[in-house]
């Protein structure tokens, strides 16, 4: 693993250190855009470049689709948060998040389900295997 391999998974662990203890504190059960702003805040404290709610456009085939989808949260320009707050993740969760990766050119996303009694059992590390 290099050196950008190393620094995505410490910022993956602050992540998902600041969302234990979001979620300990919390607990499950409020909207997910009330998790989603307190991860945000948790971590621009943290001094980390957060943008929530990121519209993103992209070409397809010579296409430009203006403002396609919003990332929930985007930290430091390589790491796509989505914020959940369901029952259950569906396999379609991840499958999102992978095509947010892919249409950013991303290496790695986290989907955090706030809606587990743990938290542990709600994170999924989903990484980008497309080639750039």
């Amino acid at each position: 693993m290099g050196a950008e391999g190393e620094r995505l998974n410490r910022l993956t662990r602050v992540v998902i250190g600041a969302a234990l203890r979001i979620h300990s504190r919390i607990g499950p059960g409020v909207f997910e855009s009330v998790y989603e702003m307190v991860l945000a805040r948790d971590l621009t404290r943290q001094r980390l470049h957060v943008e929530r709610q990121k519209k993103v456009s992209f070409e397809f085939e010579g296409m430009r689709f203006e403002n396609a989808f919003t990332a929930d949260l985007v930290v430091e320009e390589k790491l796509v948060i989505e914020v959940k707050a369901v029952a259950q993740l569906a396999p379609i969760h991840s499958r999102q998040v992978l095509t947010y990766l892919r249409l950013l050119e991303y290496p790695l996303g986290l989907l955090i389900n706030f809606n587990e009694l743990h938290l542990r059992n709600g994170i999924k590390r989903i990484a980008n295997n497309a080639p750039t």
